[in-house]
């Protein structure tokens, strides 16, 4: 049976009794065991069947649970750890800690690896490198945050620091001005504080938009906005995509308003070009279109410097949002939205209305992390980093014969295909070789366009990108069309 809850210092759980594993796996499965043994740990410790604290069986006692070899077990141990869900002490066995990955009170051990490793390599995109953060950084960030008194009521706007680190970060690193005090009138400044992209999207939907809107999104695009924009009851209508951006000409008349992602664009990883961009703030001064620029791995080029930002171009009609998830952590849970000054009033009246206001603990953590220099610093090596992986992933597709499009940017480079077919083909090929793989496909909200894979480079570690690009080549060789 289940234990209940468990009491915590500091992220150790307290003893606890090995609870029955509520695993089920799949001898016929194309899936590798240890992959399947992953995952169902992975969604039994966060749909709560696994608590936090709860013991896990020792490798060898689970494998003789299960049936199955050691190394099934260990590999699988593994990447739990890796992903910070279970946690180790040497002499006291491996425990659920649930926390999210990255955040203090899940600080794992990693441990040996297994003689055969089986667990899978997750290549997806958008993830973010969190492997790389400093963890005596991440420490001293949280701990700083602690210091803070606790509040008497939310900060609607955000934090005042917090909004003056944003100030700061897109003067230095996108070149957007803007002020960091904030008049509660709602006049000149627009920097506030958002929860992150999606949640940004769901308060402009129900501030400035209205049910029955009509919202032009790129296609294939970001799924979760468009799902947050139907859900909020707003007519989404699919745009194509070219090598230059959304196509603006396949914008239907009476548009309120068109979601973008201009610097690499999602997943296709394009950005838009210089003229795609004044075309496209011309016309929604022309035709009343509020554009929603979504500046997806804006911070991260390798090529050329960035192009203005929207924003910086027609800040009277340009909303731009901005994260932490993918430079950090998802789980800080910090973004902005910079807007025009009526925009800034109708999402603070929002969230006085709905007592609605972005956490501040993953403000405070921002903070510090500036205050200490170690924002900075993270950049610094996380462009390092990602341009070097970005190098040699490039260069060993394209010296395999394997065509690449979108790298100039972010963390993540595109595979084109010919078909819908292939695109599933390779996609079960690279998992049963222990890689995960995303497509094209499952991107659109119209009918599919483009097919081809998406290999994101960050949250894996180096070494397993190392492992993984023999077992890639494998994968692709003959498999691919020309990037068009």
């Amino acid at each position: 049976m289940l234990t209940g809850p468990q009491q915590h210092d500091f992220g150790r759980p307290l003893v606890s009794e090995s609870p029955a594993l509520p695993v089920t796996l799949d001898r016929r499965s194309a899936t590798p065991l240890a992959v399947q043994l992953a995952e169902e740990l992975r969604t039994a410790a966060a749909d709560g069947r696994l608590r936090s604290g709860d013991r896990l069986p020792s490798t060898r006692a689970l494998a003789a649970q299960l049936k199955v070899s050691r190394t099934v077990t260990a590999a699988a141990y593994e990447q739990l750890h890796a992903e910070g869900w279970i946690a180790g002490k040497h002499g006291s066995g491996t425990y659920v800690t649930t926390a999210p990955p990255g955040s203090p009170t899940a600080r794992p051990r990693r441990a040996k690896p297994a003689a055969e490793d089986e667990a899978a390599v997750d290549l997806r995109p958008g993830s973010p490198w969190a492997g790389g953060i400093d963890r005596s950084a991440w420490r001293r960030a949280w701990r700083g945050a602690a210091e803070a008194a606790p509040m008497l009521r939310h900060q609607r706007a955000g934090l005042p620091a917090y909004r003056a680190v944003v100030a700061e970060h897109l003067l230095r690193h996108r070149g957007l001005r803007v002020r960091a005090e904030f008049d509660e009138s709602g006049e000149g400044e627009s920097v506030l504080a958002t929860g992150g992209t999606t949640a940004a999207v769901a308060e402009l939907a129900a501030t400035v938009l209205r049910q029955g809107d009509t919202v032009a999104v790129e296609d294939p695009g970001y799924q979760r906005a468009v799902e947050t924009m139907r859900a909020a009851g707003l007519r989404v209508v699919p745009i194509p995509v070219d090598a230059n951006g959304l196509l603006l000409d396949a914008v239907p008349a009476g548009a309120k308003a068109v979601y973008c992602s201009p610097a690499h664009q999602y997943p296709l990883g394009r950005r838009m070009s210089a003229g795609r961009r004044v075309e496209l703030v011309e016309r929604a001064r022309r035709e009343g279109w509020l554009v929603i620029e979504d500046d997806y791995d804006g911070e991260l080029r390798y090529d050329v410097a960035p192009l203005p930002l929207l924003a910086a171009l027609a800040p009277d009609v340009v909303v731009h949002l901005g994260t932490t998830s993918k430079i950090l952590t998802p789980t800080l849970g910090a973004g902005w939205l910079v807007a025009p000054p009526a925009v800034v009033s109708a999402v603070l009246e929002h969230r006085e209305s709905t007592g609605a206001s972005p956490s501040a603990a993953g403000q405070l953590v921002v903070v510090e992390l500036a205050r200490n220099g170690d924002l900075g610093r993270h950049l610094r090596k996380l462009r390092r980093e990602l341009s070097e992986r970005r190098a040699l992933l490039v260069r060993a597709l394209t010296d395999g014969g394997v065509a690449v499009i979108g790298d100039d940017a972010g963390a993540h480079l595109v595979v084109p295909l010919d078909s819908a077919e292939t695109e599933r083909d390779l996609i079960g090929r690279a998992r049963a070789r222990g890689l995960v793989l995303d497509g094209l496909a499952r991107h659109h909200c119209g009918k599919p366009t483009w097919f081809g894979i998406a290999l994101g480079y960050a949250a894996c570690s180096r070494k397993q990108l190392h492992e993984a690009i023999p077992e890639l080549l494998e994968v692709f060789t003959g498999r691919v069309r020309s990037s068009g």
